[in-house]
């Protein structure tokens, strides 16, 4: 049998395996991968030495039937390798570049597409720390962004200038969930694409760390860039952080060249976690998660304390017909996710935050099941309040035209039973 012929092997068995032969590291008879613990690497000879330095980053070398030759670990190193592969091939990519985490992954892709007196053009909805990098950062380098509902294809086409080069967007949504048609924005991006040269293409990013490549692969729908944390879901366990860019060939020299020169590097005992067991359980994970999410948005809809709940499941969410074409397992089962974003109610902004914070500390201090924390897609259901803690580094004007409200939740469900979680929500509830 020809272990590695892929076309009857089903996705989630090639999360589990992967490659049996790669020219990352030659582990024919390992079960598990092998993972390095060295941080530079003995050469022969100066020549070899040389070979390698001008080998790294050249896509034309990962072709070459021959070994990679490995210097240090800031520039390439195996078991970073294995995992930048198997995420190429579960989103479908040319090429994959590992970052340490996931802030990192973002920050390549948009200065190695971007530069100074370019622009951004990004859906106005995003995580906290992203709207930092554009408003705060990236100017300092000559690069700024426009901020558009990216909902509306013709809003984002009518943001596009001669500077810009490239359309960054977040689907589902940090935190609302909103669900963003990656294919419509494309086919909105065509005709202007086509009037520009190579080197001036605007460049489609999306960031897919919600719904993960389980749940969605945007590289098919029309992105030409997929960026992601692999510290949430995609890890699983909430033990290390990582991010993933996936790209076309023509960005792999610039992304390694990125990562060698400003850092970011992903260190091997974490690549060999996300992917021995984060991978290989990711749709195991996911599935229970789904489940869970679905019932307690559904618990969260009846709720007479919940002013509004956004659950791409729900038949009331607001893009339900986009989300049901673009949230999709690999075999084509609808997966709205395990995030579940609601407001709590009140007479007036000021008493549904206050009733919202109190609703939070109260499961900080007395909830089993449900963890006031940051970070999302672990195996423990965590809750926040966006407004007051991610996405803290926006002023209320942003906040509201992001549509996040002062009283928001959200919910990152993990795998505990159902009951349980509602049973911790329901006692929050009646304290409130």
């Amino acid at each position: 049998m020809d272990r590695d012929h892929e076309a009857p092997y089903q996705y989630d068995t090639r999360l589990i395996h992967g490659q049996f032969r790669t020219e990352k590291w030659e582990y024919d008879h390992h079960v598990i991968p092998p993972i390095t613990a060295s941080t530079t690497f003995r050469l022969d000879s100066a020549s070899r030495g040389r070979t390698g330095f001008v080998d790294f980053a050249d896509p034309k070398h990962a072709a070459q039937a021959i070994s990679p030759i490995y210097i240090y670990d800031r520039l390439d190193e195996p078991t970073v390798g294995m995992l930048e592969d198997m995420m190429r091939d579960a989103e479908g990519g040319e090429t994959a570049c590992a970052f340490a985490c996931g802030m990192s992954a973002i920050s390549a892709a948009l200065m190695v597409t971007g530069r100074a007196g370019s622009s951004v053009v990004a859906h106005r909805t995003l995580y906290g720390c992203t709207f930092s990098l554009l408003t705060n950062w990236l100017p300092r380098y000559g690069m700024t962004t426009r901020f558009v509902n990216g909902g509306d294809p013709e809003a984002v086409v009518a943001a596009v200038d001669d500077t810009t080069r490239a359309v960054y967007l977040e689907t589902p949504a940090n935190p609302t969930l909103q669900v963003l048609d990656i294919a419509a924005v494309r086919r909105a991006l065509e005709p202007i694409n086509a009037r520009r040269g190579a080197k001036d293409q605007v460049v489609l990013v999306v960031d897919n760390t919600f719904a993960t490549p389980w749940a969605q692969r945007p590289l098919a729908l029309g992105a030409d860039i997929v960026v992601e944390s692999l510290t949430k879901d995609v890890g699983g366990f909430g033990v290390d952080m990582g991010g993933m860019v996936v790209a076309p060939r023509r960005f792999h020299k610039s992304l390694k060249g990125f990562r060698k020169d400003f850092g970011g590097v992903l260190p091997p005992a974490s690549a060999w976690r996300l992917m021995v067991y984060g991978l290989s359980t990711l749709g195991l994970r996911i599935e229970r998660q789904t489940e869970t999410a679905g019932r307690v948005a559904r618990y969260l809809e009846s709720h007479p304390a919940v002013g509004r709940v956004l659950y791409p499941g729900l038949e009331s969410f607001p893009q339900a017909d986009v989300a049901r074409r673009q949230l999709v397992d690999p075999k084509g089962r609808f997966c709205p996710g395990f995030m579940v974003y609601f407001e709590v109610a009140g007479k007036d902004i000021e008493e549904s935050r206050a009733r919202c914070e109190r609703l939070v500390n109260f499961i900080a201090t007395h909830s089993y099941c449900i963890t006031l924390a940051v970070s999302l897609g672990m195996t423990k259901t965590l809750i926040e309040t966006p407004g007051l803690m991610t996405h803290s580094s926006m002023d209320s004007r942003a906040l509201s035209e992001a549509g996040i409200h002062p009283g928001g939740v959200r919910m990152a469900i993990g795998l505990e039973d159902a009951d349980d979680v509602i049973r911790d929500l329901d006692e929050a509830f009646r304290s409130i």
